[in-house]
């Protein structure tokens, strides 16, 4: 750009341009990136506060989405449910999560909902595409707390998504794709084992159904 800028005298021009190109966001980052996950081989998914909408039950995913205010919850419940397809398709990617602990225990629409939703992560771990695995608050700090992202690999090579209030942010820069990958990697380095990620999430389960026990002794 600085050198289209010299070329042609244009006071700037193209150097303000690209400096607001990378810091503004794309309107149709969201929609190029659901084209990308549909066609990716590969989808390694790091979520912080809520449970990856390919893995969401529509009671939970219906929970997040009113309360973003969005007006057409409906419509965009059954977008997000559609997308799921893709883990049953023939050959399905692989999907590989880590959620944190934060993830888990939050209950999203409610202690009934959210133990359904949690039931549901063990059903869907067990598919030989799928991997699940936790990122136990113990763990203390980790490259995680930034904020959530994913890295899918598909015909083109890898590409990022990062969210962010508002829109997320579509990253195809190789180098900079990298740097999520290595992101990933070392969140992982602090995840449990699957089969100990299975037994926190049960663990998890047990005490939403205490709670609503004593809800329901209770009423």
């Amino acid at each position: 750009m600085e050198i289209l800028d010299d070329r042609w005298d244009t006071g700037g021009h193209f150097t303000t341009l690209l400096f607001y190109a990378q810091r503004g966001h794309e309107p149709n980052w969201f929609r190029q990136h659901l084209g990308v996950e549909s066609e990716a081989l590969v989808i390694k998914v790091y979520e912080a506060l809520a449970v990856p909408g390919l893995l969401q039950l529509p009671e939970y995913a219906r929970a997040l989405i009113a309360e973003s205010g969005a007006v057409n919850v409906d419509e965009r419940v059954a977008e997000r449910m559609s997308r799921q397809a893709l883990l049953t398709r023939e050959p399905p990617p692989l999907l590989w999560a880590l959620l944190t602990e934060n993830v888990l225990d939050w209950p999203v629409g409610g202690p009934q909902v959210m133990r359904k939703q949690l039931a549901y992560l063990l059903e869907v771990s067990e598919l030989p595409n799928v991997g699940i695995r936790v990122v136990p608050r113990v763990a203390g700090a980790h490259y995680g707390m930034n904020g959530s992202f994913k890295v899918m690999t598909g015909p083109a090579g890898d590409v990022a998504y990062t969210e962010s209030p508002g829109g997320g942010r579509l990253v195809p820069s190789p180098t900079e794709v990298q740097r999520y990958v290595m992101r990933y990697d070392r969140i992982g380095q602090k995840a449990l084992p699957v089969d100990q990620s299975r037994d926190l999430i049960e663990h998890v389960m047990e005490a939403m159904s205490e709670h609503l026990r004593l809800a329901k002794e209770q009423s």
